[in-house]
């Protein structure tokens, strides 16, 4: 069943569209666990602090790459396991930027610090994920950097 002009409905594809929805959803709720602070900051004309930021701002790169990945032809661009070993990168820091604050800390009842405590774990699972994407990317691109047409093998694809 294709889709547009050699552009195939396959199990591969609609797992890669499976993978990146979890990545997705994973991106929104790191942005809602660290925002909820952000905007209790705000609303108290307090300051924003730079870390709960940088959380929202890797959550949000994530959010729109995985939108940007749903789109069929964007896996085919070279490169773009950088990007997703970028991304990996920004969530490794994430983790043990917050992991350092709140892996350790008790929550004794205090909902804002369990509610943290629950958010670094999801930034381990993005950073997995993200790894995850950045090697499959990468055998993909090794996979199909050569490739030549089906009918001919002079043109390559």
């Amino acid at each position: 069943m294709g889709l547009k002009h050699g552009c195939e409905l396959t199990l591969g594809y609609i797992l890669h569209s499976v993978y990146r929805i979890i990545q997705l959803a994973l991106a929104l709720a790191v942005c809602g666990l660290y925002g909820t602070d952000l905007n209790a900051a705000h609303k108290q004309h307090k300051y924003a602090d730079g870390k709960w930021v940088y959380a929202v701002v890797v959550g949000s790169f994530s959010a729109v790459t995985s939108v940007v990945y749903l789109i069929p032809f964007i896996i085919h661009i070279p490169l773009l396991f950088i990007w997703d070993t970028i991304l990996f990168i920004l969530w490794i820091a994430l983790f043990g930027l917050f992991g350092n604050m709140y892996i350790k800390e008790r929550a004794e009842g205090d909902k804002g610090v369990q509610r943290m405590k629950s958010a670094v774990w999801v930034d381990l699972i993005c950073a997995l994920l993200w790894l995850g994407s950045a090697v499959g990317m990468a055998f993909y691109w090794v996979k199909h950097r050569n490739v030549r047409s089906r009918w001919t093998g002079r043109a390559k694809v």
